[in-house]
């Protein structure tokens, strides 16, 4: 059965905004990549936590109140039951940590009525075009931004000839047709690719390390010649152990390598560092892009509340997908929503694995709204108008 904890000290003078957070149990059997990576098993609902104490700070002064409710299922079949004991618990806007398919079944659900669901963690394109959704709003970046805003740069590093080496996954089938578009969009070259062949490494295999040196310049030998070799591996299952490996000293950019990412625990500019520290003081970890993206899903609400000074549904929604809205995500340009598609614009951090090495949208990518606009599907790409709709 979900688990569900009901924040407390709610003061009935005032004005309440009560949200539900609803994620998924992280597998036993999931192992991280390395043993240098933390087990988390609270992903995504660490931010919100966060948000809620953020918008807190100022409500108090304003007459309002932020309450978090939160469901953490054991599989996508308790998707229902985990919605159902969140409006039970009075939740009024619902945060989603969940994939999508059971993002869609959630949005599907006749309990969720007229909420307004953020989404913290599909990257889904498709969820943002032909199959986007009025009451659905998306906090974590798509696809095609991540593939974009690592074009720009490798455009800035003018490294315009690609090899691309992809896994059989859909994920990855998805995150592939992200980069070719990204390529096709900023006059990239992509002059081979293809698919790795192996099954996922045995990451603990004794002498493993040895088969990698000999496989991977093997596969990469016929390649014609490349400046970047650009990886869509999103399950960690191989890419990993591209750095170092390639034939030709190049370097490896995508999934792995350097990555485009909505933050990083590097990131320390335009104030970050002070929203890190008090996330490892609350959380005794580091935030990531999940944590991040709930984080900003319920502080778009906090803004909304204190710039309009109402909690209705209808006047939040209608501030945050309006001109005026505008939200300090320490990324050094302020995020707004897309309001043909409900897309949080925002700056794309490019990072290796320990540092930020750029921030997208690069220099001289113009646009005629915002350069923000220059990561992801634009307007007049969309297949999803939700103000023609609305």
């Amino acid at each position: 059965m979900p688990s569900v904890v009901a924040a407390q000290g709610t003061v009935q003078d005032k004005a309440t905004v009560t949200l539900g957070y609803l994620g998924i149990e992280r597998p036993a059997a999931l192992e991280p990549l390395s043993v240098l990576d933390p087990v988390l098993n609270d992903e995504g609902v660490q931010g919100a936590r966060l948000a809620i104490a953020d918008n807190n700070t100022a409500g108090q002064f304003l007459g309002q109140e932020f309450v978090l409710v939160e469901a953490v299922v054991a599989s996508e079949d308790e998707v229902a039951s985990g919605l159902r004991q969140l409006v039970e618990q009075g939740a009024d806007w619902i945060v989603s940590g969940l994939p999508r398919e059971a993002l869609e079944t959630l949005m599907d659900d006749p309990a969720l009525d007229e909420r307004l669901v953020f989404n913290a963690a599909a990257p889904d394109d498709a969820l943002r075009d032909a199959a986007c959704r009025a009451n659905l709003f998306h906090t974590t970046p798509s696809r095609r931004m991540l593939a974009d805003a690592l074009a720009q740069f490798l455009g800035y590093k003018q490294w315009n000839r690609w090899a691309l080496v992809y896994g059989n996954t859909e994920e990855d089938r998805l995150r592939v047709e992200a980069q070719r578009a990204a390529a096709r969009r900023f006059g990239h070259r992509i002059v081979d690719e293809a698919m790795w062949p192996y099954d996922p490494m045995a990451r603990r295999a004794e002498g493993g390390f040895h088969a990698i040196q000999r496989e991977i310049p093997v596969f990469v030998q016929e390649f014609a010649e490349h400046d970047v070799l650009v990886v869509a591996d999103e399950n960690d299952y191989f890419g990993e152990y591209f750095p170092y490996q390639t034939r030709l000293p190049r370097p490896v950019a995508g999934t792995q390598g350097l990555t485009p990412t909505a933050w990083h625990r590097a990131h320390e500019s335009w104030g970050a560092v002070q929203l890190q520290r008090r996330f490892e003081a609350q959380a005794d970890r580091w935030m990531t892009e999940q944590d991040f993206a709930a984080w900003l899903a319920v502080r778009s609400l906090g803004e909304a509340a204190a710039r309009t000074g109402s909690v209705g549904r209808d006047e939040l929604r209608e501030y945050m997908t309006g001109e005026a809205f505008e939200l300090a995500g320490y990324l050094g340009l302020p995020v707004s929503y897309r309001p043909w598609n409900h897309q949080l614009r925002q700056p794309i951090l490019i990072t290796g694995p320990r540092m930020v090495a750029s921030v997208s949208p690069q220099e001289g990518y113009l646009h005629p709204r915002t350069p923000l606009d220059t990561l992801g599907v634009d307007e007049g790409e969309s297949q999803c108008q939700l103000e023609q709709k609305q």
